[in-house]
């Protein structure tokens, strides 16, 4: 059984960092999904080809982390049909992650390729750092969040500006849950049966997939 990690509080008055911990909640905790966007290529099932990061390096360290909030899906992926996953800090829940250590420019490369935008410019982590979040835009992963410290790095993460409560749930599709679901047992601290109830609990999947199909869709 492989432990989740425990996350300190956020240290006030902190440096930019070298190195950070991406923490994903949806189909980049599939590392082959998120080697698409640090070396670049098409994914699997899917249409889109992402440019890769100025630095491809494989992520340092990858480990089974627990954020305070919900996970949820909403408004609709291009690249796979059906919902997004994005993370609201502010629900009462838990949520399932995989944090990945990497570059602070890797970070900034793999958010601008999740809005579709060329990578290349490393983003500003000094208000996020300060103050917990900070809304880079309107887009729906560009508010950055910060859960806090673990090994000496930051937790950092993406999700949208609005929560839950704002819009409307859409279902993910099988092709999309797959790789989240299989993302999740890969981390080695959830079984398939964990797995399987945490994710047909999210609003979006709830009432639309159940336990038994997620088991058939992670094999």
């Amino acid at each position: 059984m492989v432990h989740v990690r425990r996350i300190g509080p956020p240290a006030a008055g902190e440096p930019e960092p070298r190195y950070v911990w991406y923490t994903s909640y949806g189909s980049n905790m599939h590392l082959g999904r998120l080697a698409c966007y640090i070396e670049g290529g098409r994914p699997p099932g899917a249409g889109t080809v992402y440019p890769g990061c100025r630095d491809r390096r494989p992520p340092g360290r990858s480990v089974p982390v627990e954020l305070p909030g919900d996970l949820y899906f909403a408004t609709e992926s291009p690249v796979w049909g059906g919902g997004r996953a994005f993370y609201d800090p502010g629900g009462e829940g838990r949520v399932y992650a995989r944090a990945h250590l990497v570059s602070a420019s890797q970070f900034a490369d793999i958010a601008a390729q999740e809005m579709y935008r060329e990578p290349g410019e490393d983003l500003d982590l000094r208000e996020v750092l300060t103050a917990g979040v900070a809304t880079l835009g309107s887009g729906r992963y560009e508010t950055l969040v910060c859960a806090g410290r673990m090994d000496g790095h930051p937790v950092l993460t993406f999700t949208a500006p609005w929560s839950a409560d704002d819009v409307t749930p859409v279902p993910p599709s099988g092709a999309y849950l797959r790789l989240v679901a299989s993302g999740l047992t890969a981390a080695g601290a959830w079984d398939a049966a964990t797995v399987a109830a945490y994710l047909v609990s999210a609003r979006g999947a709830a009432g639309r997939w159940s336990d038994r199909a997620i088991l058939d869709l992670i094999g």
